[in-house]
């Protein structure tokens, strides 16, 4: 009998869509996303800076809002093996909602992105167990340990954008998407969340494979960890 490959602690996955797309909005996607994605740009550390001049004296303002939180918690695992919940949430639902978002720009949904549910997208990351669970040192080093994942991921998402653009005419023909691309693309984004986890929001101390699968061990039911 064949061996199941054990679980990867961050699982994805997309609902495939079996059924006819809108190929209004997949014709001009990337002109309706233009709203949702300058909102997500607002809640991912987008920054603006302004000068203004009062009594002959010339100020600077500037502004930056949200974003991935890395080194935070980096200094909170390094120094007191700590991973704040509220910080978990954050790099989670941001996770999530910017997951939402590249489906629908990569034309694998035609419902539009939801600012507070999943919909067909699904992203669970491991429970850190409030930073204890995680090893102290590791944080400053993933980023390097991943970079044959970023050489890799660089080729596979060049990939990406040709497989969408194959996928775009299919829907505007038949108003459906192809299920090998769907689950080339839906791997790739797999990956790509894998490696963040682990590099960047700091969730998981298990390197990532080098896999489009799922890896979820064949088990029935959600992962380890799960809000929302």
């Amino acid at each position: 009998m064949a061996m199941q490959q054990a679980a990867y602690p961050v699982q994805f996955a997309v609902e495939y869509p079996d059924r006819s797309l809108n190929r209004l909005t997949s014709a001009f996607r990337i002109f309706v996303a233009i709203p949702i994605l300058i909102l997500l740009a607002t809640v991912s550390g987008g920054e603006g800076a302004g000068w203004y001049s009062s009594h002959g004296r010339t100020f600077q303002l500037s502004a930056g809002a949200g974003g991935l939180l890395f080194a935070g918690p980096l200094l909170m695992i390094l120094f007191r093996r700590k991973y704040p919940r509220w910080w978990f949430d954050w790099n989670l639902e941001l996770q999530r909602f910017t997951n939402r978002v590249l489906i629908y720009v990569l034309l694998m949904d035609d419902r539009y992105p939801a600012t507070d549910q999943q919909q067909g997208v699904r992203l669970d990351y491991p429970d850190p167990d409030g930073g204890r669970a995680l090893n102290r040192w590791l944080p400053l080093v993933k980023w390097f340990l991943a970079i044959p994942h970023f050489i890799v991921l660089a080729f596979l998402w060049i990939a990406v954008v040709v497989v969408v653009i194959i996928a775009w005419f299919t829907i505007l023909f038949t108003g459906r998407y192809p299920k090998g691309i769907f689950d080339f693309v839906e791997g790739v984004i797999r990956w790509g969340a894998r490696v963040v986890a682990y590099a960047f929001t700091l969730v998981t101390d298990r390197y990532p494979p080098f896999s489009l699968a799922p890896l979820d061990g064949g088990r029935p039911g959600r992962p380890d960890y799960a809000t929302g």
